[in-house]
């Protein structure tokens, strides 16, 4: 199973990074992440280059596809040909976004009549879109999954890992990647944030 972590010009480290090393703790078993980008090098929103592992085209492949966040996001979804590129089908993909992905998930029409979370600072251009905006971390319906703030990326890699390898192997990751001395208490939190912010399919 392979994973599409839509990596754009601009984004946000702890979107992108913290999602994708979580899920690459599950290599061993079948569930692998790669920083998928629309150009061969990415720069953060503080300046960091990055080489993407894949291509932009890798999204129509991948059996889960997270698109990450970025001080460019309104660019992005006002770039047609870029948007084009984004073929996704939640009928047979798992489809998250992190803060401002919940505009680029709106200018694909995959929130039609749905709730998302965001940032703070997207949320009136995610409202702009016709989106209602919840003061939660984490929401999804069915396939699809949004998550608001930075450290919420720890609950959309939960969702995926939960969704793909089950329960347990959501507990193992965050138990391993938690505080010291925290343990039980982060990964209670993570669970709690996953189950309470995920309806039934409609």
């Amino acid at each position: 199973m392979q994973v599409a972590v839509v990596t754009f010009d601009g984004f946000n480290e702890l979107d992108s990074f913290i999602a994708s090393a979580l899920i690459n703790r599950c290599r061993k078993d079948g569930l692998e992440a790669f920083i998928t980008t629309p150009t061969p090098v990415v720069t953060s929103m503080n300046g960091v280059e990055v080489t993407g592992q894949r291509p932009m085209e890798f999204v129509t492949e991948a059996e889960v596809v997270l698109i990450g966040s970025g001080v460019k996001a309104r660019d992005v979804v006002a770039d047609d040909r870029l948007i084009s590129r984004l073929r996704l089908d939640p009928s047979r993909q798992l489809i998250g976004a992190q803060c401002s992905g919940a505009l680029v998930l709106a200018r694909l029409g995959l929130l039609d009549g749905m709730p998302a979370c965001t940032d703070r600072k997207s949320r009136p251009f995610v409202e702009a879109r016709n989106v209602t905006v919840l003061d939660a971390p984490f929401h999804a319906e069915g396939n699809i999954a949004t998550a608001g703030g930075c450290l919420a990326s720890q609950y959309l890699a939960t969702w995926v890992i939960t969704r793909t390898l089950g329960e347990d192997a959501a507990r193992d990751v965050i138990d391993y990647v938690a505080p010291v001395g925290e343990n039980q208490e982060t990964v209670e939190r993570a669970m709690r944030a996953v189950h309470s912010g995920e309806l039934a399919p409609r």
